[in-house]
């Protein structure tokens, strides 16, 4: 026969200290109300640019992320790739979106234009994400296909690549997971 378990007294919630709820949440009209009323126009200063994209689902992501940092998006001329992008855009207001039918040469002219250019990028001499610098400058954040990642010739167009560590058994994160991380780094969000 097992002894009965001991009796576990948890604290008591923080709001048990204060006067009122710990705390507050708002309604979609009032947080509506306190953000900007349309969408941005291009700021020219942070691009998420998924030039290789295998799966329609993670520009819709994407999307919703560079909307909720100011970044632009940057996507390849296939055809199927307007209508992900308005799948998954569930905010009803167009997101700042640039579209490319020579990806390595978009790369090549932001980078001459001064843009530095980041790969979120399994590579040698990566940064962690932890020590990626904020865009403090126009800045490209160039994302692979999510099986192949970035392709051997646009890795030369990189300025660094960036690495998300992982203490779990898998290889990589998804790629809209990953580029939404690397958003918000640059963004200067986190």
């Amino acid at each position: 026969m097992r002894a009965p378990e001991p009796e576990v007294r948890l604290p008591a919630p923080m709001s048990a200290n204060r006067s009122g709820p710990a705390f507050r949440t708002r309604a979609p009209d009032e947080l509506r109300r306190s953000r900007r009323p349309r969408a941005h126009s291009c700021w020219d200063h942070l691009y998420a640019a998924p030039l290789w994209p295998l799966h329609g689902a993670n520009l819709g992501t994407l999307a919703r992320t560079c909307d909720a940092v100011g970044a632009c998006i940057t996507v390849p001329r296939f055809p199927w790739v307007p209508e992900a992008l308005a799948r998954g855009n569930t905010l009803r207001k167009p997101v700042c979106t640039h579209r490319t039918g020579d990806p390595l040469g978009w790369l090549a002219r932001q980078r001459e234009r001064g843009a530095r250019i980041v790969g979120v990028e399994l590579a040698d001499e990566a940064v962690r994400l932890a020590d990626l610098a904020p865009a403090r400058s126009p800045t490209v954040m160039v994302l692979g296909h999510e099986q192949h990642g970035i392709p051997p010739e646009a890795l030369d167009l990189l300025d660094e690549c960036v690495e998300i560590p992982m203490v779990g058994t898998g290889s990589s994160l998804n790629v809209a997971v990953a580029g939404s991380l690397a958003l918000y780094k640059l963004a200067g969000l986190l």
